[in-house]
């Protein structure tokens, strides 16, 4: 199976925010200076809503099309969860 490039964006940037993510755990049980640990969390929030922004934009580009013509209802509500998750 090959991924859409916007997926593997996705991939990157989710295995970059794991790893962020673990130097958070690590920083936190080193009892690291607060400040520091919040600009690696903010780090990890900001990967995370790229990688998300990533898969929505490929959802679009990739995906909407063949999924409207199947169920049209069914994809709009899809959709409508996906951007009121994004709020």
């Amino acid at each position: 199976m090959k991924l859409t490039n916007n997926k593997t964006k996705s991939l990157k940037l989710s295995k970059q925010a794991l790893g962020t993510l673990n130097k958070v755990i690590s920083m936190v049980e080193e009892d690291t200076y607060c400040p520091e640990v919040i600009q690696q969390i903010e780090s990890v929030i900001g990967m995370l809503n790229s990688a998300k922004k990533e898969m929505l934009m490929g959802h679009l580009d990739n995906c909407l099309e063949e999924r409207l013509k199947q169920d049209k209802n069914k994809t709009i509500q899809e959709l409508l969860k996906i951007f009121q998750l994004s709020i």
